[in-house]
């Protein structure tokens, strides 16, 4: 009961990646650089292990950033080509990629750090691929002219990478999906069978995770433009209800999320956001164990995973640390309380 997890991504130790940073710059190249990703991979495991996390992950620790430690491996995409584009519709700006031709992957993407990481852990591991429409709403199109197809085109090749993780003892494969909380009427039309074909014939546990964003300003600023209450879940979750996605990871603690939204969700496992990304104060065991009861009001016991809102890529490692611990005692706090 209550098994944690977390949304993704850690942050990356300082001698690998500059600190607090989206897309942080990498401090090393070469063989050098492939040994520190390694090693980072084998320390975020262990920071999760030691804190009690019961479905680790490799904390994306060879990724620059979600979506383009996806891409770069992906033919068709000129990495020299890039344009400035507005994010999440145009809530901050970043320099991307160009899709310039058709796609298909050169090799696989995920390969070494997954098999790291299953090597060095007993307890179930999930991996993130970010998911179609938020890779579409992160490059720049001047081949497919139609955003759609440019998406399923994607939702293949995630597929193809999604089965091979699987086949590489992957227990749990998420795909990050920002962007529903954004183009809430495309989730409907095409968002969730795009992403229903990039988990199409997984026999693993599939997730989705759909929140509000990194604890950076930009995302900061628009949550300060949503109101009393944020409905985006509202006219998403439905779909995800009735479609073949087995967990849906989302975003509660400190969140103006009506809690009762959960319910939306009656059949899907739930990965309750039971840590706030966007803040450096650290919750106390009673802090996670009261969202963690307040949740149990609209999700049974036995679907609800306690997790973080989102990832901690851009956070201090010693605040994410301490995090992690509170996601850990908070969570065996709660069995305790239920007589678990």
């Amino acid at each position: 009961m209550f098994e944690t997890t977390i949304a993704g991504s850690l942050p990356k130790p300082a001698w690998l990646a500059e600190p607090n940073m989206l897309w942080p710059p990498w401090k090393l190249a070469g063989d050098e650089l492939a040994a520190a990703k390694r090693d980072a991979t084998l320390l975020a495991i262990k920071q999760q292990e030691d804190a009690g996390i019961d479905i680790v992950s490799d904390g994306e620790q060879s990724r620059q950033h979600f979506v383009h430690g996806f891409l770069e491996n992906v033919e068709g995409i000129d990495f020299g080509r890039r344009v400035e584009m507005g994010i999440r519709d145009n809530r901050y700006k970043a320099m991307v990629p160009t899709v310039t031709g058709a796609l298909r992957l050169r090799d696989r993407v995920h390969a070494t750090e997954v098999r790291v990481a299953r090597a060095h852990t007993t307890r179930r591991l999930k991996f993130t691929l970010p998911g179609p429409m938020t890779i579409v709403d992160t490059i720049a199109d001047a081949h497919y002219g139609d955003r759609v197809a440019m998406a399923m085109a994607f939702a293949a090749l995630l597929n193809e990478e999604a089965r091979a993780l699987e086949a590489d003892g992957v227990d749990v494969i998420q795909f990050d999906e920002p962007a529903f909380n954004v183009y809430m009427d495309a989730v409907r039309e095409w968002g969730v069978a795009a992403l229903e074909r990039a988990a199409e014939g997984l026999s693993c546990t599939t997730a989705v995770h759909i929140c509000y964003g990194y604890g950076i300003q930009a995302n900061i600023d628009w949550k300060g433009t949503l109101g009393s209450e944020w409905r985006q879940y509202e006219a998403t979750f439905p779909a995800l209800a009735a479609s073949r996605i087995d967990q849906v990871s989302l975003e509660c603690r400190n969140a103006r999320v009506p809690p009762r939204l959960m319910q939306l969700l009656a059949g899907k496992d739930v990965l309750v956001g039971v840590i706030d990304v966007a803040s450096d104060r650290v919750e106390t065991a009673e802090d996670v164990a009261d969202t963690i009861e307040d949740a149990l009001e609209f999700v049974p016991a036995d679907r609800l995973f306690p997790c973080t809102n989102c990832g901690m890529a851009p956070m201090r490692r010693e605040v994410a640390e301490a995090k992690l611990a509170a996601l850990g005692a908070g969570a065996a706090l709660a069995r305790r309380r239920l007589g678990a």
